[in-house]
């Protein structure tokens, strides 16, 4: 019975998903020019400090980049 009941909803598409377009609370918040001329400070992210730690892991990934690009030209 469960089962012909489950199936009889998803014949019938009551469960229609999820919406289509995402909504972000921040964007509903505050007018677009406000979300323009915010000043994003990179080494204060969301209150927290990038500690030494992170610097290693951003430099060493650009490394990496490099030098698949190096790999990639010179072979």
């Amino acid at each position: 019975a469960d089962y012909n009941q489950l199936g009889f909803n998803l014949r019938s598409n009551i469960f229609q998903g999820g919406p289509l377009e995402s909504r972000s609370l921040m964007k509903d918040s505050y007018t677009p020019d406000i979300i323009q001329k915010v000043v994003r400070d990179p080494k204060n992210w969301h209150g927290r400090r990038t500690d030494e730690l992170g610097k290693w892991h951003q430099k060493n990934a650009l490394n990496l980049n490099l030098q698949k690009a190096l790999e990639d030209k010179y072979g």
